[in-house]
């Protein structure tokens, strides 16, 4: 198993729909302004989120129970920057949809820029032949609240190839998060 470069990472974006939309090259700037960066960089892609979130609130006192999620538990909220509350969370989706080859196992980290504030992007892989919207999760860990930027760089997901075809992919089993075009809830 090996690590994918740009040029290929290029390829399958532009050629075989891997990823869209794509940026084949690092955006630093927007109109001149600065931007945390997203698109190609050398051996990966940074990923960026859409301006939809899920906020996690504990007004109604839900219990969290991944088997038994309440919808309750979070606010949603729209808009190019989202404030999480101190020692909470926010769910978003990328801007970004992914449709992985049967060879290939994505790992998605989260970018050092937020990590250096202590707002962490939870680590997932992209399964072989899953597709779809990345929802992502975003942790403050402050006591302070902390601001994401929608349509700038968030994570970067890095593309690993296997040398044989797995035997059976994310789509064959009918994964529950096949597909997923918002930002999507724990399923059980």
């Amino acid at each position: 198993m090996s690590i994918k470069s740009d040029r290929w990472i290029r390829h399958m974006a532009e050629h075989e729909g891997m990823i869209d939309p794509f940026s084949p090259r690092q955006v630093r700037h927007v109109e001149g302004n600065p931007i945390i960066s997203y698109g190609l960089s050398s051996y990966g892609y940074d990923i960026r989120c859409a301006g939809e979130f899920k906020v996690f609130t504990n007004v109604r006192s839900a219990i969290v129970d991944p088997k038994n999620f309440s919808e309750d538990s979070f606010v949603d909220f729209s808009g190019d920057t989202c404030i999480i509350p101190p020692n909470s969370f926010a769910l978003a989706r990328t801007v970004e949809y992914f449709r992985i080859p049967r060879n290939v196992l994505t790992i998605c980290l989260g970018k050092s820029t937020y990590a250096r504030c202590g707002i962490i992007v939870n680590v997932t892989p992209f399964e072989p032949e899953w597709e779809g919207y990345v929802t992502l999760e975003f942790s403050n860990t402050t006591p302070l609240p902390a601001k994401i930027y929608a349509h700038e760089g968030v994570a970067q997901v890095l593309f690993l190839e296997s040398d044989e075809i797995c035997e059976v992919s994310y789509a064959d089993r009918g994964g529950k998060y096949q597909g997923q075009s918002g930002v999507t809830l724990p399923k059980a």
